[in-house]
């Protein structure tokens, strides 16, 4: 008798296994957000020392990833007119909840002094 539990219990376990594995597997499935800024930088002074602290804090509280943050370049076409940064995010429902946060709802009222934005998000592929 004690041989039934044991197997049943071994099995119930198994499927537990399988279906976090499975749940795991699915959200990895799903495409990243990239979220493309390309801000026109009027004072530069100004941008790095009051808007970028708080935006930074509230980017990394709300996790985005830098992939790529700096001075673009054209290959074709009209050359970025400022500061380029990319950004990854889970999802766009993440990255939209980053944006009307108050942490950065007050940040960027601050950069709007400094800085014209330029910002998109495009929805990555799955590879």
């Amino acid at each position: 008798m004690r041989t039934c539990y044991t197997v049943a219990l071994s099995v119930l376990a198994g499927m537990g296994i399988g279906v976090a594995g499975v749940h795991e597997l699915h959200a990895q499935a799903r495409p990243p957000v990239y979220m493309i800024g390309n801000n026109e930088v009027t004072d530069q002074a100004g941008y790095t020392k009051e808007y970028l602290p708080p935006a930074q804090a509230s980017l990394k509280a709300h996790g985005a990833r830098y992939i790529a943050a700096g001075k673009g370049t054209a290959i074709d076409g009209e050359p970025p007119k400022g500061r380029v940064v990319i950004l990854r995010w889970d999802s766009m429902e993440q990255l939209l909840a980053w944006r009307h946060s108050p942490e950065y709802e007050k940040a960027r009222k601050i950069g709007e002094k400094y800085a014209k934005y330029n910002v998109i998000a495009v929805d990555g592929v799955s590879q």
